[in-house]
């Protein structure tokens, strides 16, 4: 009954967010485009779709027995990289640029299964310069398994557009 509540409550709340189109997908050929994260045809990654909730952006992921670590628990290196790219798309949707990560000081809190469906959130704390620290938190079937503090260097537009191929990040209406 959980389960299905939990379900739910997600498809209500998807109905009220925007959903980001990923600007690079079906048009990166030749860019090198093959995020293990996002790309959504990268035959390995994880295939992260996000999607922005008021100032917070959020993804909802279901893993699979390929991203496990211990039996039916869902490796804290994946764990790591749904919480460090998730805060990487906050940036690129928010100040529409590109960021790299300076810090990801992640707090393991419970094991986090890879069954149903895992829910990141990223919400912005504070902004110093160019530097965004942000929290980010990670949640199975309503419990919360992981946090992280994030810091990431924000580079220019220019930079970001002339260097690392930046496009806009746009929603759905």
């Amino acid at each position: 009954m959980q389960i299905k509540t939990i379900f739910t409550l997600n498809f209500i709340k998807k109905q009220y967010m925007k959903k980001i189109i990923n600007p690079y997908a079906g048009k990166a050929e030749g860019m090198g485009y093959n995020c293990f994260a996002c790309a959504p045809e990268n035959p390995c990654g994880l295939k992260m779709e996000f999607y922005e909730d008021g100032e917070e952006v959020v993804c909802f992921w279901k893993p699979n027995d390929n991203f496990q670590g211990w039996l039916n628990t869902l490796h804290g290196g994946i764990q790591a990289t749904l919480l460090d790219e998730t805060g990487g798309w906050l940036i690129s949707r928010k100040f529409q640029t590109s960021a790299m990560t300076t810090n990801l000081n992640i707090k393991y809190k419970a094991p986090a299964p890879i069954e149903g469906t895992i829910e990141i959130r990223a919400r912005i704390k504070e902004q110093k310069r160019a530097f965004v620290i942000m929290d980010i938190t990670l949640t199975a079937n309503g419990t919360l398994c992981s946090t992280a503090e994030a810091t990431y260097y924000c580079f220019s537009r220019e930079k970001a557009e002339k260097e690392f191929h930046f496009l806009p990040y746009e929603v759905e209406e």
